[in-house]
């Protein structure tokens, strides 16, 4: 082969490279077929050590990937929709976003982080709209419960999601309708008797104790994101340190009396001022849940996500990314938040204006930070005990199971600790 021909063949390799440099995941609601399989794909890039960018605002918060075949291959696998762009056009693009007239922001994403659930053991993937998520989206967590939280296994994590429990030690207030179902007696004999395995004489002294382990995870720089009844039990069990608010049936002892005023709502993340629910036999913690005081029929059922300025507050312009600000409502035992129960250093991330309640908040907690998200699965509008699971494939563009997978996107954006 002549030196000009090489030349000539080395001069198109290059061309061809210069033109094709980086792949994006665009994520408007026109053009991406697979919505929370793209996170996959982002994630999967991090865990190779790829470096990817989050587009905030740009196309419904999309990402930007470097070029690489089996980018490309695996985009093809799962579904994927993506774009090949030379370095021109992602510049382009770059350059669009950082405008100071665009509200967009680009967030580096730098490491994938390491997720744990904490869920029950032989639970089924389908009780829980993050493990089912996850699974969907091939983004890979570890299950963990009480005896690997109160041995310290929360330190090899960055992520941590708290499944639907209940960290008061009342089994879910499942009593009432529950109370001779074989699986609520077998439950609550699996519950008692880890406890005494680990060392306690009941169930809500044990809970306690994985409550302020995960408290801990959180104030030394862990995230912590919640669904459901694990939201408002945990702030409650926090809050009750040290006060025996369970009934005879929970327990087996009475609980104390004027129990209300013993509360200390400063050592709860997100709430104030709420008023426990006493009864064994009704199916809620307080009334910070808003499930019972709604009136919204289900066709008018939606909650708006908030705007936020993507160059000054980028954690909560993450945490809100999508292709719609207004995100269809699902119920749960603990449904959407009492507005006027929600400490004032907390973020309302989506909210219901018509009914004064928020469905979707977030704050910081010592060096780490929490969302809390009310309902149990965004696309099982009123989710009963039994009910079959969400097939995923059905619901490939949810805008309310992007919201939790934003949540798992978001620690890899965290910026490295200085150096003191």
């Amino acid at each position: 082969m002549s030196f000009k021909k090489s030349l000539y063949i080395l001069l198109i390799l290059i061309s061809f490279s210069a033109k094709a440099s980086f792949i994006l995941l665009p994520m408007d609601e026109t053009t991406q077929q697979n919505h929370l399989k793209a996170y996959g794909i982002t994630f999967w890039c991090l865990d190779k050590n790829y470096k990817a960018s989050w587009l905030l605002n740009y196309r419904g918060g999309s990402f930007l990937l470097p070029d690489a075949s089996e980018i490309r291959k695996e985009c093809q696998i799962r579904g994927v929709s993506f774009e090949v762009l030379s370095d021109g056009q992602a510049n382009s693009i770059l350059d669009e976003i950082s405008s100071p007239s665009q509200n967009m922001e680009t967030v580096i994403l730098e490491k994938a982080p390491k997720i744990a659930v904490y869920t029950p053991k032989g639970k089924q993937p389908w009780d829980d709209a993050v493990t089912l998520v996850l699974t969907y989206a091939e983004i890979p967590f570890t299950p963990i419960y009480d005896e690997e939280v109160l041995s310290d296994g929360l330190l090899l994590y960055d992520w941590l999601h708290l499944h639907h429990e209940d960290f008061t030690g009342q089994y879910g207030k499942f009593f009432g309708a529950y109370r001779n179902a074989p699986w609520y007696i077998e439950q609550k004999k699996d519950a008692e008797a880890l406890a005494t395995k680990l060392g306690y004489k009941k169930v809500s002294e044990e809970k306690l104790d994985v409550t302020k382990k995960i408290r801990d995870f959180v104030i030394g720089g862990g995230f912590m994101f919640a669904m459901c009844s694990a939201t408002d039990s945990f702030d409650i069990a926090l809050a009750a340190e040290g006060v025996d608010i369970c009934e005879p049936m929970f327990d087996g002892d009475p609980s104390e009396g004027n129990y209300q005023s013993k509360i200390d709502y400063s050592k709860s993340f997100a709430f104030k001022d709420y008023i426990l629910e006493r009864r064994p036999e009704k199916y809620e913690f307080s009334d910070i849940d808003m499930t019972e005081k709604r009136i919204i029929p289900m066709e008018k059922d939606y909650f708006t996500l908030m705007e936020f300025s993507a160059k000054w507050d980028p954690i909560p312009s993450m945490l809100c990314q999508n292709h719609t600000q207004l995100v269809k409502g699902f119920m749960g035992q603990s449904t959407s938040f009492d507005r006027n129960l929600i400490k004032s250093n907390i973020l309302v991330l989506g909210e219901n204006q018509l009914n004064s309640e928020a469905r979707y908040i977030h704050g910081q907690k010592g060096k780490g930070m929490f969302t809390f998200y009310g309902g149990h699965d965004p696309e099982d509008y009123k989710h009963q005990v039994g009910d079959e699971p969400t097939v995923l494939d059905l619901h490939p563009n949810s805008p309310g199971y992007r919201l939790i997978l934003n949540n798992v996107l978001f620690p890899a954006a965290r910026k490295k600790k200085q150096k003191t």
